[in-house]
C-alpha cells in the first residue's frame, strides 16, 4: 500500500506518522510519500519521522518529493494537508477582519472565506494530476476549510472525503470522562464542518451525554468556550467553532487584547522544526499537542483503513455529500455526520431532524458555503461581496464591502483574477 502527503513539511506530519507507525497492523503502509516544496522543513520533518517509524518497528518506507507527479505512481490514497500561503497568510485572515469588527479566523468567517478563495484553486488542480495519474486513489482532505474544499471535490467527480478531528477529539474526552474505551463510544455527531453540535454520546445503546452535563459541565463547557448554563439548556455540547456565532463581540474583544493564533503557531512551529533537527529525537514531542490536530493520527489512520480495506463497513465521522441526509439542504451540500465507510466510499447514516435552532444556523451557512465555492472557482470583487453579505457573521452592505477590499488587498498574490 502506497500512500502520499500533500503539504508533508507541515509540522503536523510527525502525528500522522505516529498513528502510522503504531496502527501499521489496521493500514499496512508499505511506503509513505511526504509531498512538499519546502526543501529545507521537509528534511527536518521526514528526518524525525523516519527515526519515529524506526523507534515503533514499523517496516513502512518513508521517501520525499518536492512535487506531486512523481509520488502518485501505484499511489491508494493521497491526504491532503496544505496551506497555501504559509502562517503568513493565517495571520492575514486572523487580523485584517478584526479592521471592521468581525472576528478573524481562518475558516470562520471573512478570512476563512479568503482561505477557501486562495485553496480551492489549487486543491482541484492537485486533484486533476491524482486523476489522470491514479483514477482509483482516494482523496481523503484535512485542508481547511474542509467542507467547502470537499464540496469542490465532489462536484468535480473526485473520489474525495473530508476529514476533521472535531468528533474524535469528543469521543475521546467523553469516553475519558467515562471510563469506557473510546470505540464503544457513538456521538450523534451532526452539522457542517466547523459547525457541529454532539447530541448524544451513546455507550452499548444508552445516551450518556444527560450524565455528563450534569456532572461534568464546568469541564466540558470550558473546553468549547461556552457558558455552563447554555449547555445545560440545549442539552447538547457545540463545537469550540460555535463560539463564534454565539459569543461572537466577545471573541473580537478577546482577539483585539491579544496576538492572533497565528503568530503563537508560527512560533511553535518554529521551536518544533528545532527540535525535528535533532537526530536524538525519535519519538513526538508533547510540545507538538500545543500545535492543534489532536488525535488527527487516529482519525485518519482509520479512515484510509475503512476506505482501503476489505473489511466490513465501519461507522467514521466524515465530510460528505449531503443527499438528502439533512432534507432542507440542497443535495450537492456538504455535511458532518457519521457515516459507514469502506472501499465504496462513506455513506451517511440516518439522522434525526435538527432542532430549528441548529438547522437555521446551518442552512445559513450553506447558503454561504455555496457562494464562497463560487467565489472561489470564478472569481470576481461582487462574487466575494454576495458571500460575505449571506455570511452569518458578516450580512450586512457595508461590513460585506469593507471586508471585500481587505481580504482582496491582502491576497492578490493568490488570486490572479483580483
Amino acid at each position: 500500500m502506497r500512500i502520499a502527503v500533500v503539504g508533508g513539511g507541515s509540522t503536523y506530519t510527525p502525528e500522522l506518522v505516529d498513528g502510522l507507525g503504531r496502527l501499521h497492523d489496521a493500514l499496512p503502509v508499505d511506503e509513505l510519500v511526504l509531498v512538499d516544496p519546502a526543501a529545507e522543513r521537509l528534511e527536518r520533518v521526514a528526518g524525525v519521522s523516519r527515526r519515529i517509524l524506526a523507534r515503533l518497528g514499523s517496516p513502512t518506507r518513508l521517501v520525499t518529493s518536492a512535487s506531486l507527479e512523481p509520488a502518485l505512481d501505484g499511489v491508494d490514497a493521497v491526504l491532503l494537508q496544505l496551506r497555501v500561503g504559509g502562517q503568513a497568510a493565517r495571520n492575514d485572515d486572523e487580523t485584517w477582519p478584526l479592521e471592521c469588527g468581525c472576528v478573524g479566523q481562518e475558516t470562520t468567517g471573512a478570512g476563512g472565506l479568503a482561505k477557501a478563495l486562495r485553496t480551492v484553486p489549487v486543491v482541484l488542480d492537485l486533484a486533476e494530476q491524482v486523476r489522470r495519474a491514479a483514477p482509483d486513489a482516494w482523496i481523503i482532505d484535512f485542508t481547511n476549510p474542509v467542507g467547502i474544499v470537499t464540496r469542490a471535490l465532489l462536484q468535480e467527480g473526485h473520489r474525495a472525503v473530508g476529514l476533521c478531528n472535531v468528533a474524535i477529539g469528543f469521543q475521546r474526552r467523553f469516553a475519558a470522562a467515562l471510563g469506557v474505551p473510546p470505540q464503544s463510544l457513538e456521538l450523534d455527531h451532526v452539522g457542517l464542518n466547523h459547525l457541529t453540535w454532539e447530541r448524544a454520546a451513546r455507550v452499548g445503546g444508552v445516551d450518556r451525554l444527560p450524565e455528563l452535563l450534569s456532572s461534568r459541565v464546568d469541564e466540558i463547557a470550558g473546553s468549547v468556550g461556552l457558558p455552563p448554563e447554555l449547555l445545560r439548556s440545549l442539552g447538547v455540547v457545540p463545537s469550540y467553532y460555535l463560539r463564534y456565532f454565539y459569543a461572537h463581540d466577545e471573541v473580537v474583544r478577546e482577539q483585539l487584547a491579544a496576538p492572533s493564533r497565528a503568530a503563537k503557531v508560527a512560533e511553535i512551529e518554529r521551536r518544533l522544526l528545532k527540535l525535528y533537527a535533532d537526530p536524538r529525537l525519535e519519538e513526538k514531542p508533547d510540545l507538538l499537542a500545543e500545535r492543534g490536530g489532536a488525535f488527527y493520527s487516529e482519525a485518519a489512520v482509520q479512515l484510509a483503513a475503512a476506505l482501503l480495506g476489505d473489511g466490513p463497513a465501519g461507522t467514521h465521522v466524515v465530510n460528505l455529500r449531503n443527499d438528502g441526509t439533512l432534507p432542507f439542504l440542497p443535495d450537492d451540500a456538504v455535511v458532518e455526520v457519521p457515516a459507514l465507510v469502506d472501499r465504496n466510499g462513506p455513506r451517511a447514516v440516518d439522522v434525526a431532524p435538527l432542532a430549528p435552532l441548529h438547522a437555521g444556523l446551518v442552512a445559513h451557512v450553506t447558503a454561504y458555503e455555496h457562494l464562497a465555492l463560487e467565489a472561489a472557482l470564478h472569481g470576481g470583487r461582487h462574487r466575494v461581496v454576495e458571500a460575505l453579505l449571506a455570511h452569518p457573521l458578516v450580512g450586512q452592505v457595508a461590513l460585506a464591502e469593507g471586508l471585500t477590499d481587505r481580504l482582496l488587498a491582502h491576497n492578490r498574490e493568490h488570486l490572479p483574477w483580483a
